[in-house]
């Protein structure tokens, strides 16, 4: 595919599924302004933008950013041509280089939807499933170090530390010994490779417990592989400094590592003074960056989850730029 077209072969349009997530929760934590600018970081098959799209007038616009080339065209299939849309590909923690590329110098919203599509995972070629046969490559942008330069190269400490670190695994170590005494043998090249080599890894009782599994290991190869935390925190940084005062920022995560990053930088940007309650009068000059508008977050309903299963784990915060020197406010419930 070349300049967001088809090549001969290339799948079609409607094999790009996309069911955007929270997406009425989005919506009102971005509060579109119908003349305003916003960014959607990580807009894959383009649910949440073309949402997005339609509350924008002829004066409004919106930049599309993916890092993988397959939903860039996509996002130029669905969204072009149309005046007020940008369609650009790259990694959205150099949104601040893609937006000025585009002429974009603030915005009043950015989206930021993290982690794999469900067209990347429904894509068996694309090796982030367990349940398919596929090499094992996981990289969103289809460029750089792959899950299997990972399992074949890295020594054991290293993909112990990958798999504890990124998933969480308890039986890190375990696998990590499995996956080295596999290659020794032959490099482990495709996904029911490795997921064969962490079942044969883990202790009987992991093997029966609900869940397959090597989902921790995929999920740690596939960050590793996308560079996702660095990712975040940079990006989240880049979408603060694009936004204008009073802009929103909306961020959707899959997992608790993706959440804790989230988390705690909302509450640092939104931490205002930090001098001793009994000093007379601030001296540390910090003042609050934002306000956080959902203490807790917001998860989807039971009508979502019904509708769309892999919304379970999703989790949206949001938060909103005060004016430079503002005090802040509390943050509300929810």
């Amino acid at each position: 595919m070349e300049n967001g077209t088809f090549e001969s072969g290339a799948f079609a349009d409607g094999a790009f599924r996309h069911t955007p997530v929270l997406l009425r929760e989005v919506l009102e934590a971005l509060s579109v302004d119908p003349k305003g600018s916003y960014i959607d970081g990580t807009a894959g098959g383009g649910g949440h933008a073309r949402a997005v799209l339609d509350r924008l007038s002829p004066e409004g616009r919106l930049l599309a950013i993916d890092r993988d080339p397959d939903a860039v065209a996509v996002l130029k299939a669905r969204l072009l041509p149309d005046a007020r849309v940008t369609v650009a590909r790259g990694n959205y923690r150099e949104m601040e280089r893609i937006a000025a590329e585009n002429g974009v110098a603030s915005v009043d919203g950015v989206l930021l939807d993290i982690g794999v599509s469900s067209h990347q995972l429904d894509d068996a070629a694309r090796g982030f499933s367990y349940h398919a046969d596929a090499p094992l490559d996981m990289r969103m942008s289809r460029e750089g170090l792959s899950a299997a330069d990972i399992v074949n190269t890295f020594s054991k400490e290293e993909i112990s530390d990958i798999l504890f670190r990124y998933g969480e695994e308890k039986c890190a170590r375990r696998i990590a010994e499995g996956i080295v005494k596999r290659r020794a043998a032959q490099p482990i090249a495709t996904t029911l490779e490795l997921a064969d080599v962490v079942r044969e890894s883990v202790p009987a009782a992991v093997r029966r417990a609900e869940g397959h599994p090597a989902r921790r290991t995929f999920q740690a190869l596939r960050i590793a592989v996308n560079g996702e935390l660095d990712a975040l925190s940079e990006g989240l940084d880049a979408a603060l400094r694009l936004l204008k005062p009073g802009g929103r920022l909306a961020v959707i995560t899959f997992h608790s590592l993706e959440d804790r990053i989230v988390k705690r930088k909302f509450l640092e940007w939104a931490e205002g003074c930090t001098c001793p309650k009994d000093f007379p009068v601030c001296v540390c000059g910090k003042k609050p960056k934002v306000n956080i508008l959902y203490k807790r977050g917001l998860v989807p309903l039971e009508d979502e989850l019904r509708e769309n299963p892999r919304a379970h784990s999703a989790r949206l915060r949001a938060a909103e730029k005060l004016p430079e020197g503002s005090s802040g406010q509390r943050e509300k419930g929810a």
